[in-house]
């Protein structure tokens, strides 16, 4: 079995704290306005003292090169942050899909399919303008001010005291909107993936649904939950826009006094603020020009705030699918099996084997088996008693809370179960049929699967001339096209096609199908099975009959009359 390697660990927190280049460009795109304001200024001055064009010359000059390299900053600084979060988006999706593959599928806690895939998919691209416009804007906000009020108090200590009032209180009401932001974005985006949960569920049943008449209840229930989606996003952007507006009334009113001392100083009325001297015209406009140049990145900050809420409600979402499910053994190893071309059929030993899933209790007792290389055995008890969490055990596929599994004599645990795995074969109750091609369906990824293989593994489970009755079928998700007897046959092609696995385990391989068809598959099964270990669970007396053993699991509470039962022809 093949594992992703995991990908580099990154700190979103780490990121945001050190600037990038499209960050560190955009702020000195901002810086550039210092000298740019400058010279208007100047070049005003140099009008008001009656001087000609031939003098402004150079000062247009110059602001036009200051101009072109603040857009010039701007620009490519916004791209390069953009990029930048979409590697770090790029990186947190392998993190996620990387541990949603890792993840146990006995796990009663794993997100369901719909909800994962709105969350990497969709809510994920939140993050985006969050690292690409926040962390740019949080850079501005706290040195920009700081150099504009640094060159107004040069001409204005009244000027700069109007600016440093103003400005704290917008970050605080701000901060206190913000808050609720965040809360409402997360629930927003909890109810968005409950939805597609909810959708995909429902699309995958719709057959059912239909036969059971309750497309119109369904359709009803849709409805409420895309009504309470509507609700949540509106409170979201009505949130949002109370952040703008209290940003933009203290701004307005921070600059609208600004230009009421100006304008009552250049008239006298306001003589003292200006270091014991009137300003000129050029210094008042130098001042005028650096207001509202001051709140500029607080308003930058109050557009990106809710970029700020949506990113880290998503990051959250990321986090938690990473975290809440339990991983299957050896998920992380990255160990190259060796393993012959052939199979070689393997020995399994269990020895006081406690068998439980996680957040799951069942019924079985302490158990101790031994099955022998090329032994076929099905192993029996009541629905829901544990008999899929054992196969899942055996694989690997669960952790085991108490007790051990040796295959070959090697003990299965982290370091081994990956090594292992690549030896054993797996058909579940439910087989899953990818969209694709029936190559890509049989190989699953192996590149070593030939088309020659996968034609002949589909010719010995009695598929050939279903497919050959519709060439160059593409299959839909899901086993679209494809009777339930088909999709079972097509998961035996799977077993058939890897001649590595000397043990193969069928959890319930007969259920659900017609006697026909049962029969069909457990001749398919028992054939590929020859020479191999064959581990069933079933419930099929028929097809437990054709086993070598039959293996009746002992339920806790409740006596077994005999563990195992040899079968003869």
């Amino acid at each position: 079995m093949k594992h992703l390697p995991p990908p580099p660990q990154t700190s979103l927190a780490d990121s945001i704290r050190r600037p990038g280049a499209g960050a560190l460009l955009q702020l000195l795109a901002g810086m550039l306005w210092l000298p740019q304001a400058g010279l208007l200024a100047w070049a005003v001055q140099k009008m008001a003292d009656g001087q000609g064009l031939e003098a402004l010359w150079p000062i247009a000059a110059g602001v036009l090169l200051l101009g072109l390299l603040r857009a010039w900053c701007d620009g490519r600084g916004g791209l390069l942050a953009n990029l930048a979060a979409r590697q770090q988006l790029s990186a947190l999706r392998a993190q996620v899909v990387n541990a949603l593959a890792q993840t146990s599928p006995m796990d009663k806690a794993r997100a369901a399919s719909g909800q994962a895939a709105s969350a990497v998919a969709e809510q994920a691209e939140a993050i985006v303008p969050w690292l690409a416009r926040y962390q740019s804007a949080m850079w501005r906000v706290r040195l920009l001010p700081v150099l504009i009020v640094a060159a107004v108090i040069s001409q204005s200590w009244v000027a700069a005291l109007i600016l440093i009032v103003a400005a704290p209180l917008i970050p605080l009401f701000m901060a206190i909107v913000g808050w609720r932001a965040q809360a409402a974005s997360e629930e927003q985006m909890v109810q968005q993936g409950q939805m597609n949960a909810f959708l995909l569920d429902r699309l995958r049943g719709l057959s059912t649904l239909r036969a059971l008449a309750a497309v119109d209840a369904t359709a009803q229930r849709l409805r409420a939950h895309a009504e309470d989606l509507r609700s949540r996003t509106l409170r979201v952007l009505r949130i949002a826009f109370l952040s703008s507006a209290v940003l933009e009334l203290f701004s307005a009113l921070g600059v609208a006094m600004v230009a009421v001392y100006i304008g009552f100083h250049l008239l006298g009325m306001l003589p003292f603020g200006a270091w014991g001297h009137q300003l000129t015209l050029g210094q008042a406009l130098f001042v005028l020009l650096l207001a509202p140049a001051f709140f500029e990145p607080l308003r930058e900050l109050s557009a990106v705030w809710h970029d700020r809420a949506a990113g880290e409600a998503a990051l959250k979402t990321l986090e938690q699918l990473q975290q809440q499910a339990s991983r299957i053994l050896g998920a992380e190893s990255l160990q190259k099996n060796e393993l012959p071309a052939q199979s070689v059929a393997a020995h399994v030993a269990v020895f006081d084997l406690k068998v439980q899933a996680p957040g799951a209790e069942t019924r079985l007792e302490r158990l101790d088996l031994e099955i022998r290389p090329g032994e076929h055995v099905a192993l029996c008890s009541p629905s829901g008693s544990g008999k899929s969490v054992l196969l899942a055990q055996l694989a690997g596929l669960v952790a085991v809370p108490q007790g051990e599994i040796r295959i070959d004599g090697q003990r299965l645990d982290d370091s081994s179960a990956a090594a292992l795995r690549g030896r054993m074969a797996w058909l579940s109750q439910q087989p899953h049929v990818f969209a694709g091609s029936v190559q890509g369906n049989v190989a699953l990824g192996r590149s070593e699967v030939t088309a020659q293989q996968v034609d002949a593994a589909t010719q010995q489970v009695a598929l050939g001339a279903v497919l050959q009755s519709r060439p160059g079928m593409s299959l839909g998700e899901g086993g679209a096209g494809l009777s339930g007897g088909e999709v079972v046959r097509l998961a035996l092609a799977r077993l058939a096609v890897n001649t590595q696995a000397g043990l193969l385990l069928a959890d319930e391989p007969t259920a659900h199908l017609d006697p026909e068809t049962a029969a069909q598959v457990s001749e398919a099964l028992i054939r590929i099975a020859k020479g191999r270990t064959l581990i069933v669970a079933t419930h099929d007396a028929q097809l437990a009959a054709r086993m070598d053993r039959i293996v009746n699991l002992p339920l806790q509470g409740e006596p077994c009359a005999a563990l195992d039962a040899e079968v003869t022809a």
